[in-house]
């Protein structure tokens, strides 16, 4: 059976399947990769698991090639693609046979969304995109319905084995991309993470950034990036974290369907408690 399998050959469940993510997506907010475990001995194998929702609660997402443009693992040795079957749920069976960090990449095919105005307005609150609010009032287009491309740009770094060597920050090309500048995994609770938001290559400034954890998803970091596109995440907890930031720009008026494109980054990792 061939992981190049198109929606057209897919079972019914499967099918199912795509239809109530595709409905889901668009009301959710999140989307992260989850592992099952974020540390793991060299050698094992770690299902992976894609997940839309919120606050580090939501249904997985099954393999499926016309969901993605990239879906890859990078380790010390270099950048490969996921394989799969069509319908796997984990979405990815990772084996791990050498130690050192490994960062798995998702970046979702674009899709469209069509949200009547008020929700739409909603989300732009709740995602800190008060630009495009102030936009949409000025134009006299708070009333309108929100017309919207997106597309998610998914990382996870796991600790395989002693963890220690690079890998931490690297860039895998994503139109929007949280990057570590420091090895979460040699820090402990009571220290500082820099990360880093890039748009197409680039640091950004002014988007909002948020992070909480799975046990605690209530209690929020919250900063907008500098100049430099950097914000500083106090780690004052262990646990499982979610980093998120959501970046929005006008679509050129010659695309008639939509008003607005959406790029989504996600970035999530394990801080370790005592012992």
């Amino acid at each position: 059976m061939s992981s190049a399998l198109t929606t057209r050959s897919m079972p019914a469940i499967v099918l199912a399947c795509a239809a109530l993510f595709q409905a889901t997506g668009a009301l959710a907010h999140d989307f992260w990769i989850e592992p099952a475990t974020f540390t793991t001995p060299a050698g094992s194998t770690l299902p992976v698991t894609l997940r839309v929702g919120e606050d580090f609660n939501g249904t997985s997402q099954p393999f499926v090639p016309d969901w993605f443009v990239d879906f890859s693992v990078s380790s010390p040795d270099g950048r490969e693609p996921v394989k799969g079957f069509v319908g796997d749920d984990p979405a990815a069976m990772l084996a791990l046979k050498a130690p050192g960090l490994r960062l798995i990449g998702y970046h979702s095919a674009r899709a469209f969304v069509d949200l009547e105005a008020a929700r739409f307005d909603k989300y732009l609150q709740a995602e800190g995109l008060e630009r495009i609010r102030e936009l949409r009032r000025k134009r006299g287009e708070a009333n309108a319905n929100g017309r919207e491309y997106y597309s998610r740009c998914a990382k996870s770094l796991v600790k395989v084995g002693d963890g220690s060597g690079a890998g931490f920050d690297r860039a895998l090309g994503y139109p929007l991309e949280l990057i570590p500048r420091a090895n979460p995994y040699a820090l402990v609770p009571g220290k500082s993470l820099p990360i880093v938001l890039q748009y197409m290559g680039k640091p950004l400034a002014g988007v909002l950034v948020i992070a909480f954890t799975a046990d605690q998803p209530a209690r929020r970091f919250q900063a907008r990036t500098g100049a430099d596109g950097l914000v500083t995440l106090p780690l004052d907890r262990a646990g499982r974290w979610l980093v998120k930031a959501v970046h929005m720009v006008e679509v050129p008026d010659s695309d008639k369907a939509a008003d607005w494109e959406s790029f989504w980054a996600s970035l999530t990792f394990l801080v370790a408690g005592p012992g």
